[in-house]
C-alpha cells in the first residue's frame, strides 16, 4: 500500500506547490487591479446589475456576502453573490468579478450547455468525492492479497473520475463566462482601456486556478489507472 500511494502523495504535493503559486499570483493580480478606480465611478453591485438588464434577465438579484473569494452564482435561487469587497468596490478588479458572476447567470438564462452538464454532475460529485480516495485506498491494501480488492479499486477509480470528468466541464463553462463579461464590459463601454486589461489579466489568472485543478485530478487519475493496471 505504501509504495502505491507514493506516486500519488508525489503527485499530490506537486499540484499543491502549482496552486499555491497560481492562487498567490490571482491574489496579487486582483490586489494590483483594486488600485485601478473606475472612471465610471460604478460599484460591482451595481455592475452586476446593469448586465442583468442589458441582458434582460429580471429574475436573479445581486446580493453581498460575507468573506474573500465568496463570489459565486446560485442558480437554485438566482442569486449573484458577490464577496463585500467586489459589491462595494468600483474598480477594475471588482468589475471582473462582478461581470464574471453575472456571465453565469446568463449561462443559466440562455441553457448554456455546459453549465447544465455541471448542474447534472454536482449531486454525483458530491457524493462520490467524499468517499472515491477511501475507497481508493482500501482497493489498493485489498488488491495486494485478494482478488477482490481489483474491484474495489476500480469502484474507485471511476468515483474519483467523476470528479476528474467535472473539473473539466468546469472549464469551458467558467472560461465562457469571463469571455462574456469581458465582451460586455467593452460593448458597453463600461471600462476605459486600461481598466479592461486589468480586468482581463484578473479573471485570466482566475479561470488558471481551475486549469490548475483539473490538470490535478487529471494526473492523479491517470496515476491510480496505473496502479490498477498493473495488478491485474
Amino acid at each position: 500500500m505504501g509504495d502505491g500511494l507514493i506516486g500519488y502523495y508525489i503527485i499530490g504535493g506537486l499540484v499543491m506547490l502549482v496552486s499555491m503559486y497560481v492562487s498567490n499570483k490571482l491574489k496579487s493580480k486582483f490586489k494590483e487591479y483594486s488600485q485601478i478606480h473606475l472612471q465610471n465611478g460604478m460599484s460591482g453591485a451595481e455592475i452586476a446589475q446593469k448586465m442583468l438588464d442589458d441582458n434582460g434577465i429580471t429574475d436573479v438579484k445581486v446580493i453581498s456576502v460575507p468573506g474573500q473569494l465568496t463570489d459565486h452564482y446560485n442558480p437554485s435561487n438566482k442569486t449573484v453573490n458577490l464577496s463585500e469587497v467586489v459589491y462595494l468596490e468600483r474598480n477594475a478588479a471588482a468589475a471582473a468579478v462582478a461581470a464574471h458572476e453575472v456571465g453565469h447567470a446568463v449561462q443559466h438564462a440562455t441553457a448554456y450547455s455546459w453549465i447544465g452538464m455541471r448542474s447534472t454532475l454536482v449531486p454525483i460529485v458530491s457524493v462520490a468525492s467524499k468517499y472515491s480516495q477511501w475507497v481508493i485506498m482500501g482497493g489498493v491494501a485489498l488488491a495486494a492479497s485478494t482478488f477482490f480488492g481489483q474491484y474495489v479499486l476500480l469502484a474507485g477509480i471511476i468515483m474519483y473520475g467523476t470528479g476528474t470528468l467535472f473539473a473539466f466541464v468546469t472549464l469551458p463553462v467558467e472560461y465562457d463566462a469571463s469571455n462574456r463579461a469581458l465582451v460586455w464590459l467593452e460593448s458597453a463601454n463600461m471600462l476605459t482601456s486600461n481598466e479592461h486589461a486589468g480586468a482581463k489579466d484578473a479573471l485570466k489568472w482566475a479561470a488558471r486556478t481551475y486549469l490548475v485543478a483539473a490538470i490535478g485530478s487529471l494526473a492523479t487519475l491517470l496515476y491510480f489507472i496505473s496502479i490498477f493496471l498493473k495488478r491485474r
